[in-house]
């Protein structure tokens, strides 16, 4: 579709963000090469602290770039790494930072105006002893930015990834693909992503895409899918179609084991599943497991199937972008989601709602409003 074809369906700037993301991530892993002095300046001290807590927050979509992230990050650090929402933290601080131990609070913010962005750090300042901060944004003019705590470091992403549509796309997987270099390693792992990405978008995108044929079927509701850090994969996804289409398609997110503990209630004849695949061969098993069982129950053409190698059951829809083979599930997420993102935007145009702006009434904000921050109590 034209650009002038979008805009005036409401939808350039979405669209834009979204087939942008593989060429904005080459870009931030020439940022962070270039500025991979002073990250590790940083970092090299704090991680060498065998009592190191890590806590990666946000809200929204920027919590669940933590869901994704902490598995791996557990594992390759072999520390405490908690994902912990800013709305979380806000409502109960002295819970989350009961124990004042030494503690890394990573920051996601695509705006950096959030209020409990601001109050999360505030109240990691007055609750810890011994606090560093990372922060990781799309605004270089937002508070988060600018009111910079004292043992910080804050890394802007590149320009285009402060997302001027309503939802958040490139500022989602560039600050997730930040956070796994900069404590993770690996900036060679950006031009994989960049690369599974522009095939995702081959697939998906477009008029004749396979998320424009998926949104024509006006499936009634949508279930995603995911284990471990592609569970908050699964959720990110969820949210991004609930915004998009401003709630008119009922969505849920689950495990793929938990989803049989009830969620599956949500199952009807016209629900499509997407499931994304794990790259740990113990945990796909488990994914593999509820693709055979809901294309039985659903019929192969209503479950998608999105992984870095093909499912046992290969019978329906099924996206394996190349590459993707050595990748952990964190990087997976980053290039998965795109496809979750388009489908999101195919179904907004089908519902005739402008996905720039799904809340023209000003019923949901861009960036949260009507949040009251109270005083601990004394």
């Amino acid at each position: 579709m034209s650009s002038e074809d979008l805009s005036a369906l409401g939808a350039a700037s979405t669209a834009e963000e979204i087939t942008h993301q593989p060429a904005v991530w080459r870009l931030l892993a020439q940022d962070l090469q270039e500025r991979a002095d002073t990250v590790r300046a940083f970092l090299e001290p704090l991680l060498s602290r065998a009592d190191l807590r890590i806590v990666l927050t946000g809200a929204g979509t920027s919590a669940y770039a933590g869901q994704v992230l902490a598995p791996g990050l557990s594992r390759t650090l072999s520390r405490r790494v908690d994902a912990v929402p800013t709305t979380d933290i806000v409502s109960h601080p002295q819970q989350i930072f009961a124990e004042d131990v030494p503690t890394l609070l990573v920051s996601f913010a695509r705006s950096g105006d959030s209020p409990e962005s601001l109050a999360a750090v505030q109240f990691a300042e007055s609750q810890l002893s011994d606090v560093h901060h990372l922060v990781l944004t799309c605004n270089p003019d937002g508070a988060l930015a600018r009111q910079r705590p004292e043992r910080s470091l804050v890394l802007v992403m590149p320009e285009g990834t402060n997302d001027r549509g309503f939802a958040m796309t490139s500022s989602f997987t560039s600050m997730l693909l930040a956070c796994r270099i900069v404590l993770g390693g690996n900036t060679g792992r950006m031009e994989h992503a960049a690369r599974a990405a522009e095939q995702v978008l081959s697939v998906m995108s477009g008029p004749d895409g396979l998320a424009a044929q998926l949104a024509a079927r006006e499936f009634e509701r949508v279930v995603y899918l995911g284990s471990g850090a592609l569970t908050g994969l699964a959720r990110e996804s969820a949210l991004k179609l609930t915004e998009l289409t401003a709630g008119a398609v009922p969505t849920w997110a689950e495990s793929a084991l938990g989803f049989r503990h009830g969620p599956k209630a949500v199952l009807t004849g016209s629900t499509l599943a997407l499931v994304y695949l794990s790259n740990d061969p113990y945990t796909r098993l488990y994914d593999e497991d509820i693709v055979t069982e809901l294309r039985t129950q659903l019929g192969s053409s209503q479950v998608l199937v999105i992984g870095a190698s093909a499912p046992r059951d290969a019978t329906g829809l099924t996206l394996v972008p190349d590459g993707l083979g050595a990748v952990d599930d964190a990087v997976l997420a980053a290039v998965f989601v795109v496809a979750a993102q388009e489908l999101a935007l195919r179904f907004s145009l089908a519902h005739g709602i402008g996905s720039d702006n799904p809340f023209p009434g000003g019923q949901v904000n861009r960036v949260v409003q009507g949040v009251t921050l109270h005083p601990l109590p004394a």
